[in-house]
């Protein structure tokens, strides 16, 4: 079994597992029930406080097979195990305190028209945003 990154090995799975981040739990979970996603959201925070994690839940709650994007992702589905193994190919997590040129964003948003493949919804999750240049 290859070794994880303890901050992933231990990240948070579902919106109950986030720790004090209730208010942004409850208006995401609303979002869900109701069906009104937004197309963008943008977290922020200091360091640790979930920014990440949520992005990931919020992508395999959209995406969920069993809930149907309603609610709480159930962890147990293709989709969700894919989205927590890495291997979803409609979840793109890019750090941008690497990939901070013109260049890169350029790629990326060619990408971006491009349908998902197999999730219902294509999620990119950019890390570190404020690192990427003026310029891109």
């Amino acid at each position: 079994m290859a070794s994880q990154v303890f901050y992933r090995k231990w990240r948070p799975q579902s919106f109950a597992d986030l720790a004090g981040q209730e208010s942004v739990t409850q208006t995401l979970r609303n979002a869900l029930k109701t069906g009104h996603i937004s197309h963008a959201y943008l977290f922020c925070g200091p360091r640790g406080t979930g920014k990440t994690s949520t992005a990931r839940i919020l992508s395999k709650a959209v995406n969920c097979l069993t809930t149907g994007g309603k609610g709480e992702p159930c962890n147990q589905c293709e989709m969700c195990l894919s989205i927590n193994e890495g291997r979803a190919m409609d979840v793109i997590e890019i750090d941008a305190a690497s990939n901070t040129g013109v260049d890169d964003i350029r790629a990326l948003r060619e990408r971006v028209n491009i349908s998902p493949a197999q999730a219902r919804y294509k999620v990119y999750i950019i890390d570190e945003f404020h690192m990427l240049s003026t310029a891109a």
